[in-house]
């Protein structure tokens, strides 16, 4: 069997944190922001971690 490639959009989007947790961008802070208020842009400009339940989905596409 040759090896699994590892999904290239997911390699790009998610990254495996020291503690095996993966973490993400939010959405919505490419454009149209002036329509937000600031603490709201604030927020969605931070990354953040994925849900458990979306895990094993992302782990599979990273082969992890």
């Amino acid at each position: 069997m040759p090896k699994m490639k590892t999904n290239s959009a997911a390699k790009k989007r998610f990254k495996i944190t020291g503690t095996g947790k993966i973490s993400r961008r939010r959405a919505f802070h490419r454009h149209i922001l002036m329509g937000k208020n600031a603490k709201r842009r604030r927020r969605i400009g931070q990354g953040t971690l994925v849900a458990v339940s979306d895990m094993p989905n992302i782990k599979y596409l990273l082969n992890i």
